[in-house]
């Protein structure tokens, strides 16, 4: 089982510029980014996610704003991640619970390993815990 971990990109720039951050050639993201997609204006009392994946792997980024990002493992273990720096991305690795909570200006990039599929989602908490959990 491969664990969450926090992941910093190179800040390129000064406060007198401006910043880019920038991942060439899957450097420093763990896999082949098959889809890349991006959530925003959600309420902050709106929390989000409330899945996991069989299969896909994931970096987020909060490249505006904060987003809390509440995880739980298969061995029960709970983690919480604030993503509040464009530069700084959260790898979520399969079979991981995960919720997001937002702040309202907040802009969340995601890349992920795999196309959408349906069938890849856990979508019941009950049913991730009979799962992972017995």
């Amino acid at each position: 089982m491969k664990s969450p971990y926090l992941i910093e990109f190179d800040k390129l720039g000064n406060s007198g510029i401006g910043y880019i951050s920038v991942n060439e050639n899957n450097t420093q993201i763990p896999f082949k980014i098959e889809r890349v997609f991006w959530t925003y204006f959600t309420p902050e009392n709106v929390i989000r996610g409330m899945h996991a994946h069989y299969t896909t792997e994931q970096i987020l980024v909060a490249v505006a704003g904060r987003i809390l990002v509440n995880l739980e493992l298969p061995s029960g273990e709970k983690l919480i991640f604030t993503l509040d720096k464009p530069n700084l991305g959260l790898y979520v690795p399969p079979n991981c619970w995960h919720t997001m909570q937002y702040s309202h200006s907040s802009v969340q990039l995601v890349f992920a390993s795999t196309l959408y599929e349906e069938s890849d989602y856990i979508r019941s908490y009950d049913k991730y815990k009979e799962i992972y959990q017995k």
